[in-house]
This record gives C-alpha cells, sequence and structure tokens, in this order.
C-alpha cells in the first residue's frame, strides 16, 4: 500500500472484509508480541502478573473449589494463567496459534516440570482432546471470532468437557465492542514497536456495523523510512448478556453464570469485560 491508499480507503469497511486478526501467527510480530506479554508497564498484551494472580486464585477458589483439575486454556499465550494453575497443582493444556508465546511457555514449564502440554494451533482446526474438567478463554479472546467459528469452537470445547465440567469465558460487553467501533481515529509513532522493528506511524481507525453488530479496527502501519504502508484489521462480534446465553444454549451449555469480572466481583480498571460460566 501507499499513502494514497489511506486516503481512498472505504470508510466503513465490511466486517472481516480487511483481515480477521492482528498477525499473532506470523514469527517476527509474535516476537515482538511477547515483548508486550511480558511488559509489566502495561496490560495491552497480557496483564500484569498481579492482576493474574488474583484471577488465579479466584478462578481455584470458586470455580474449582480448591480441587485439583485438568484444564484446557485456549489462547493460552505465554503461558501466565497455566502455569500459575500448574503450580497448585492442576495439569493443563495449553493451545495458542502465536510461536514465540508456545515457545516461551514450553521453555518455563519444562524449567519449572509443571504438569503443562502446549501446542501451536489455531482455535478453529485444533483437535481439544477431551477430559478436561475445565476449559478457559479469557481476555475477551472469543470476540474476534465470526458468530459461527465461536459457535464451533464452544461445541468443540463443550465436547472436551468431562459430565459436570465447566467453562470458563472471559467476554467483552456489548457496550465496550460498540465503543470501540464508534472511537475517532489516532495515531502515534514508534522507533520500534509491536508492528516493526523499524521507526513507524501507526494510524487507527474504527467502524461499526450496526446490522451485524460487528466493529472493525484498522492498523496503517507507515514505515518511516520508506513511506510504505502495511495494513492490518481485526473485527469483534458484539454480543449482549442475551446473545452469549443463546450463544452457550446453541452449543448444549447450561446454568449459565454472569460474574463481573474473574474476581468474582467488580474490577473498575477492567469494565470492558465479564466472566461467563456454564456447565
Amino acid at each position: 500500500m501507499k499513502l494514497i491508499d489511506i486516503i481512498h480507503r472505504p470508510a466503513n469497511p465490511a466486517p472481516y472484509a480487511e483481515g480477521e486478526k492482528i498477525p499473532w501467527n506470523e514469527p517476527a510480530f509474535s516476537a515482538r508480541m511477547l515483548r508486550e506479554h511480558l511488559s509489566q508497564a502495561h496490560d495491552a498484551a497480557s496483564r500484569r502478573f498481579e492482576t493474574i494472580d488474583r484471577h488465579v486464585a479466584w478462578i481455584h477458589r470458586a470455580i474449582l473449589a480448591g480441587r485439583t483439575a485438568k484444564i484446557l486454556d485456549l489462547g493460552c499465550g505465554p503461558g501466565f494463567y497455566a502455569s500459575r494453575l500448574a503450580r497448585l497443582g492442576h495439569t493443563c493444556v495449553g493451545i495458542d496459534y502465536s510461536p514465540a508465546s508456545i515457545a516461551y511457555a514450553t521453555e518455563h514449564a519444562r524449567a519449572e516440570g509443571l504438569p503443562i502440554t502446549y501446542l501451536e494451533r489455531d482455535l478453529r482446526s485444533a483437535a481439544f482432546g477431551q477430559g478436561y474438567d475445565l476449559v478457559m478463554l479469557v481476555y475477551g479472546e472469543i470476540n474476534p471470532f465470526r458468530r459461527a467459528e465461536a459457535a464451533a469452537i464452544l461445541t468443540k470445547a463443550r465436547q472436551a468437557l468431562v459430565a459436570g465440567g465447566r467453562l470458563l469465558l472471559e467476554a467483552h460487553t456489548d457496550a465496550a465492542v460498540v465503543e470501540m467501533g464508534a472511537r475517532e481515529p489516532s495515531w502515534f509513532s514508534a522507533e520500534t514497536g509491536l508492528f516493526s522493528d523499524r521507526p513507524y506511524l501507526c494510524l487507527t481507525d474504527h467502524a461499526w456495523d450496526a446490522g451485524e453488530r460487528v466493529a472493525t479496527n484498522r492498523y496503517f502501519i507507515v514505515d518511516a523510512a520508506t513511506g510504505e504502508v502495511t495494513r492490518h484489521a481485526e473485527s469483534l462480534q458484539a454480543y449482549t448478556d442475551d446473545g452469549y446465553r443463546s450463544l452457550l444454549a446453541t452449543c448444549r451449555f447450561d446454568e449459565v453464570i454472569f460474574h463481573p469480572s474473574l474476581t468474582g466481583k467488580p474490577d473498575p480498571a477492567q469494565q470492558q469485560l465479564i466472566a461467563i460460566v456454564a456447565s
């Protein structure tokens, strides 16, 4: 792309038409994203460790009642949740399609001797296996998938659970996704960062499709030396509470319970996310 292509971009792209998600699985991007996961200066990629510690304590106590369990962590990233759960006595499998994150998680699990298996897979095509007491998909990772893809992933999750097993889904609120699509354009510059190892400008704009109820975020990365432009885009599906209930019912989950956060109580720092537990 060239700069003129930004000027001529469609104002309201169709959902998913310009990309489904930023390229977490591309090796160089994945390596840069891992740096963001490991940073304790922000919660943009992964949460700060002190927050994850609180979440894991609640999962262990409130969802698993302190009993050891076999856990499947979908979209596990560098294994921050799985490793903490394993240290509490749980056996875990983590699946993610970021090669750098899976390599990091595998190395650290092996070094600690933790009972965790990590798999580099796309959740849409991955086999989940069976016999899990808990399947978890956190930090809003269900929303980037199309409705049909989300339903297929959650159906596989249900099939992977033992009788009486539970699903833990942390998802974006409806209002949060609507707000994403309504944001004003913005930009920043960086010497190096998530989108490139070279100096660049990042121009970001947003769109909201009211019919499909999908927000689209577009990132135009301008190489500072050459002026070349690379576009990334991601779309997020919005669901009301009833929409989540309907989605889970379609996948044959029941006893759906909503919590304000992964601590079981309101979290002023993360009001855009809710925790859903289904049996």
